[in-house]
Parts: C-alpha cells; sequence; structure tokens
C-alpha cells in the first residue's frame, strides 16, 4: 500500500501485513467528527494516510 513519508518526501510502499486502521472520533461544537485513517511505521517513521468510511470499511486489515 502506498504512503506519502513526509520526513523523506517521497512515497513509499509499506506491505499489508504492517499496515493498521484507526477511527479518529472527536466532539465539536456541532457534534462529533470521525476522521478515518490508515497507519503503520516504514523504517523508524510512523505513516498516516486518512481515507474516506468506503475505503476505511472496504480495507481488510486490523482496526487499532
Amino acid at each position: 500500500m502506498k504512503f506519502y513519508n513526509l520526513k523523506s518526501r517521497m512515497h513509499v510502499d509499506v506491505p499489508e501485513s504492517n499496515v493498521r486502521k484507526t477511527k479518529m472520533v472527536r466532539k465539536t461544537k456541532n457534534g462529533e467528527q470521525v476522521r478515518y485513517a490508515l497507519t503503520a511505521e516504514h523504517e523508524g517513521t510512523k505513516l498516516f494516510k486518512f481515507v474516506n468510511e468506503a475505503t476505511f470499511k472496504s480495507t481488510d486489515v486490523k482496526e487499532v
């Protein structure tokens, strides 16, 4: 799966066995905001990739 590494400023390929999915919920004055993200670690750097809900549900990786 492709991620963008902000530290090295290039795209990197991470095997799906190293990818986890995370659901972040925060309260706002109008209700709740839900963000869906895929996370991975590549050469000691944490990588995040924000995705939509459909991609989040269709991805078959472990949820953190």
